[in-house]
C-alpha cells in the first residue's frame, strides 16, 4: 500500500494544499481533483453529499495524485467506518469539544488493538491492496475540528490525545461558539481576538507535534497561515469557485456593453 501525498508532504514537512467539495457531483470532484490540489474533502456535514455521493465521488478522484479525505457529519462510528471502507484516506471530524471526544474518534478509526473500527474494506482493498490492513493504523488520517468554547477550553487534552493527527480550524463556528455570536460568521478572520485564539490552536499543536490544519477562503490568507507555520490550509470550495467565476464572466460581458 502505497503512502497518501498528504502523508508523504507531511513527513518531508511540507505544507499541503486543501480544496473542498459541496456538490454532490462526480465530474465536479474529478475536475477538482486535477487542479493541483494536494488533498480534496468531500464535505458530507454542510455538503449536499449522501453515501452513494461519496463513493462516486471517491471514485472519481481515484486515478488522480490527490488525497481524499471526507468531512463526516458528526461524531457517528457508523459515517466514519462507511467513508473510510469506500476508500477515504482520512477523516474531519466536526464538534470536538474534549479528550473523550477525541478518544471515541481515534477509536473509530482504528482497528484493534489501537481502536475499534470493524474490519470490512470492501472498497480499499480494490484501490490500496489486500495489505490495507496492515498499513491502515498508520495511514489513515485523524482530524479533529476545534470549533467551539469548549473545545478552547480543553485545546491541551484534546490536541494531546493519541492517535489524533491533528486539528482542523473552522473559523466560522468558532468565531460564533467563542463570541456568543456576537461576531458573524465567516473565514479569513483578522479581528485580535480570534487572530489570538487561532495562534493559540497553532502553538498547542506545534508543542505536542500535531498538525495544524486552518479553512481559509483567499490566496493572500491562505499564504499568510502557511507563514505562521500551519500544516494544511483549505483554499475555495466547488460552489465558490463555480460562482466566483461565473460572476466575473458575466460581469465583464455586462460591462462592456
Amino acid at each position: 500500500m502505497a503512502k497518501s501525498k498528504l502523508k508523504r508532504l507531511w513527513e518531508e514537512e511540507k505544507s499541503v494544499l486543501n480544496g473542498w467539495l459541496f456538490i454532490n457531483c462526480t465530474l465536479t470532484a474529478e475536475i477538482m481533483s486535477r487542479q493541483n490540489y494536494d488533498s480534496l474533502t468531500i464535505d458530507m456535514q454542510h455538503g449536499l453529499i449522501d453515501y452513494p455521493d461519496l463513493l462516486g465521488m471517491l471514485q472519481g478522484i481515484t486515478g488522480s495524485e490527490v488525497t481524499p479525505l471526507v468531512r463526516v457529519p458528526w461524531l457517528d462510528p457508523a459515517y466514519i467506518m462507511k467513508a473510510l471502507d469506500a476508500g477515504a484516506s482520512g477523516i474531519i471530524c466536526p464538534m470536538i469539544n474534549n479528550r473523550i471526544e477525541a478518544e471515541k474518534l481515534v477509536s473509530y478509526m482504528k482497528y484493534p488493538p489501537l481502536g475499534n473500527r470493524s474490519f470490512g474494506p470492501i472498497r480499499q482493498n480494490i484501490v490500496n491492496g489486500s495489505d490495507y490492513y496492515n498499513n491502515a493504523n498508520d495511514s489513515v488520517i485523524c482530524l479533529a475540528m476545534i470549533e467551539t468554547e469548549d473545545a478552547m477550553l480543553n485545546i491541551q487534552e484534546i490536541v494531546s490525545t493519541p492517535g489524533l493527527d491533528g486539528v482542523y480550524i473552522g473559523p466560522a463556528d468558532l468565531t460564533i461558539g467563542t463570541t456568543k455570536g456576537r461576531l458573524s460568521p465567516g473565514m479569513d478572520r483578522e479581528e485580535d481576538e480570534m487572530l489570538k485564539r487561532i495562534q493559540t490552536i497553532l502553538k498547542i499543536a506545534k508543542k505536542e507535534n500535531k498538525k495544524a490544519c486552518l479553512h481559509c477562503t483567499s490566496p493572500i490568507y491562505a499564504i499568510k497561515a502557511i507563514k505562521w507555520g500551519f500544516d494544511l490550509v483549505t483554499l475555495n470550495s466547488d460552489t465558490r469557485l463555480l460562482a466566483s467565476a461565473a460572476s466575473d464572466s458575466i460581469k465583464e460581458f455586462r460591462d462592456g456593453i
